[in-house]
């Protein structure tokens, strides 16, 4: 939110020509048989993303093994409610813009920012009922597959189906690697390098190439939760007889050697996946999304602003976020639950969804790098800025007040 308002007001200032030129340096990279020529800019959606995207896809490979993804029956429901959440809005920007040179933006409404909704869905603290959450959580899941999959088919280039097919022969090493039991995280960095690599080459969009990626990263343990605790017990036994380490001195050789096997043991116990996901969230929660934030919520609200805002494109955008993101969810999630094929979230209301589906309106990251790839004409990529801020920030003020109601009108 900070980097998001320091675009803006860094956008609007003496400081503007700057702010644009630094964007559009070009930075040059040559790898031998590969040269990268980009724009920062470019290295940031292109590159830096491709770490957010990374994390995505390790989100859905969990959620899809051990999470809210997990089963058919825990699926289904946020599966159908992000369809309906993706479909209508699209279409609410389709009908606005049919037959214009923006008409190809659709895509831009039908992504859900998990870290915003939820960031506003804490701000009610526990009064908003765990199944709220867990809802808007699987369901920004979902969305996120959607969205990779409409980046993946509708804007991507033409394709040099030789590069493709290295990237995947790369893809098909690292899933073989995962199979046979490698789990050196550098091993796979390395070969995701290659991959991203590949998929710059093909015209295919290099973020997809993070998504596939994380799904070959092993996500299995090497020892089961009684083993570790054995083993522990075992360690932390030998420790006490060999003399427990004295303050903050330097450790025996001894002493280093249970500590030592310790950390194997609780390496051991934990899933590469997992740890590579703990590990990410930090930088990118911090470092890559406020840079991406910064890089591409710089609009400038000089000149015709109010025309940018009333273009069928911004307006497309905002309707379909607004209205199109929480009447696709819940016209989906009522449908769901009356043709019995899901229930509702136990202790849920009806009004409280309605509250999360509005929340769901929040697009920011993955609109604004959609609207990236769906424009190339500067004015055209305003306006989606113009709707997607105007969009979210309108969903996200809504979405509180209606969930603080529900709050009061229950009486809790």
């Amino acid at each position: 939110m900070v980097a998001t308002l320091a675009a803006i007001i860094i956008a609007n200032s003496p400081l503007a020509h700057a702010y644009h030129a630094i964007l559009h340096s070009h930075i040059d990279v040559d790898a031998g048989l590969i040269s990268l020529n980009f724009s920062l800019h470019h290295w940031i959606n292109d590159g830096l993303m491709s770490v957010f995207f990374f994390l995505v896809g390790l989100e859905i490979k969990r959620e899809l093994m051990v999470g809210e993804l997990s089963t058919v029956r825990k699926a289904t429901l946020p599966a159908i409610a992000a369809l309906g959440g993706m479909v209508i809005p699209a279409g609410v920007y389709a009908l606005m813009n049919r037959g214009t040179p923006t008409a190809g933006g659709w895509g831009i409404p039908m992504a859900t920012d998990i870290a915003f909704a939820l960031g506003v869905l804490a701000l009610l603290g526990d009064r908003i009922p765990l199944g709220v959450k867990v809802f808007l959580t699987a369901l920004a899941i979902v969305d996120d597959i959607g969205a990779v999959l409409v980046i993946a088919v509708f804007y991507t280039n033409d394709i040099n189906l030789t590069a493709l097919a290295v990237g995947f022969i790369v893809l098909g090493l690292a899933a073989w690697l995962n199979h046979v039991d490698v789990r050196n995280s550098a091993v796979y960095l390395l070969l995701g390098i290659i991959v991203w690599l590949a998929f710059v080459e093909s015209g295919i969009h290099a973020t997809i190439a993070a998504i596939l990626m994380a799904f070959v990263i092993p996500a299995t343990t090497r020892i089961n939760g009684s083993d570790l605790v054995a083993r522990v017990e075992f360690i932390t036994a030998r420790l006490k007889a060999i003399g427990l380490p004295e303050d903050t001195k330097m450790n025996t050789d001894e002493q280093q050697h249970a500590i030592t096997a310790m950390s194997e043991t609780i390496e051991h116990a934990q899933a590469p996946l997992q740890r590579i996901e703990h590990d990410l969230h930090g930088p990118v929660t911090f470092i890559i999304l406020p840079v991406f934030a910064l890089a591409n919520a710089g609009v400038t609200l000089e000149g015709d602003f109010m025309g940018s805002l009333t273009s069928n494109l911004a307006l497309g955008v905002i309707f379909g976020l607004l209205f199109g993101k929480q009447i696709g969810i819940t016209l989906a999630t009522w449908l769901a639950v009356k043709l019995k094929v899901a229930d509702l979230p136990e202790g849920v209301t009806w009004r409280q969804i309605h509250g999360a589906n509005i929340l769901a309106g929040i697009g920011f990251t993955m609109s604004l790098f959609v609207a990236s790839l769906a424009f190339s004409d500067p004015n055209h990529i305003a306006q989606a800025k113009i709707g997607i801020l105007a969009g979210s920030l309108v969903s996200g003020v809504v979405g509180y007040l209606f969930l603080a109601s529900s709050v009061k009108a229950s009486g809790e």
